[in-house]
């Protein structure tokens, strides 16, 4: 189910089309669609942030119709066709609608092919150049190995968990020793990690945790209540990794990998 308010909230923040697809788990053409039955309907952010999800998209689209079935290209022979001298993916599309013409079926638009085409390559571990803007994004996670923090009355062994949040532009990073992962700590860690970096991201790139993200599939995103409220109450947009996808998050994993050597390591004996 799209949340199309969530759509209008994300726009507000002027994120672009393909992020608010990525953090919504929808398709670009799905948010295109959606802000311009806004625009028709004269439905601004302000009026739909005291509606329900449910208001927002009976106001948008009072008598909606089935979903489209769209026709799913065969990306690994596109991903061997793209090896041959001369071919490039505007070809390979235009190939492909004429298949779907061909067979009735109702092609993907350039930038989907594209996107899917893109996801193939992730999955397949093809190696792609990623860019990143200052300030556009915080990636976090928990480190997977824990620190020993001795309690003073009791005498004994208490594990500590690393909180880690960085900056894919700088590599600036951030990293705080919480005694549980609980809900609680995951939030208060995120408020920290603003004030230490001094500002918010427009992006935030969580693991798939369950006291972030409660389901991320291909067709459907669904954030715990309390995170996504974290997130309109800071006016950022949170895009989870996909699921077992590291490179997604990359910079974090690398920092994670630091602070398991310069700290974890570095106290082991302490």
């Amino acid at each position: 189910m799209v949340n199309h308010k969530e759509i209008l909230r994300l726009k507000s923040l002027e994120l672009a089309h393909q992020e608010i697809a990525a953090s919504c788990g929808c398709g670009r053409n799905t948010v295109t669609r959606t802000l311009a039955r806004a625009r028709e309907q004269n439905l601004s952010w302000d009026m739909a942030k005291g509606m329900s999800p449910q208001q927002v998209t009976a106001t948008l689209f009072p008598s909606e119709k089935a979903t489209p079935v769209y026709k799913m290209p065969d990306y690994e022979w596109v991903h061997r066709e793209m090896q041959k001298s001369g071919v490039t993916l505007s070809l390979l599309w235009v190939e492909y609608c004429e298949q779907c013409r061909q067979n009735g079926e109702l092609p993907y638009k350039s930038t989907q092919f594209n996107k899917y085409y893109a996801d193939y390559v992730h999955k397949t571990k093809a190696t792609m150049h990623l860019e990143h803007r200052p300030g556009e994004t915080m990636q976090v996670d928990w480190a997977g190995q824990t620190a020993g923090i001795l309690d003073t009355d009791t005498g004994a062994r208490l594990d500590a968990y690393l909180f880690v949040a960085v900056l894919p532009y700088s590599g600036y990073a951030y990293t705080e020793a919480f005694l549980d992962m609980k809900q609680e700590s995951w939030i208060e860690a995120h408020v920290h990690a603003y004030r230490f970096f001094g500002g918010v991201t427009r992006i935030l790139t969580p693991d798939n945790l369950k006291t972030g993200v409660i389901k991320n599939t291909r067709g459907e995103t669904i954030l715990n209540k309390t995170y996504q409220e974290m997130a309109e109450h800071y006016g950022t947009a949170i895009i989870p990794a996909r699921p077992r996808s590291p490179k997604d998050k990359a910079f974090v994993e690398g920092s994670v990998g630091v602070v398991s050597t310069w700290i974890l390591a570095a106290l082991r004996n302490q």
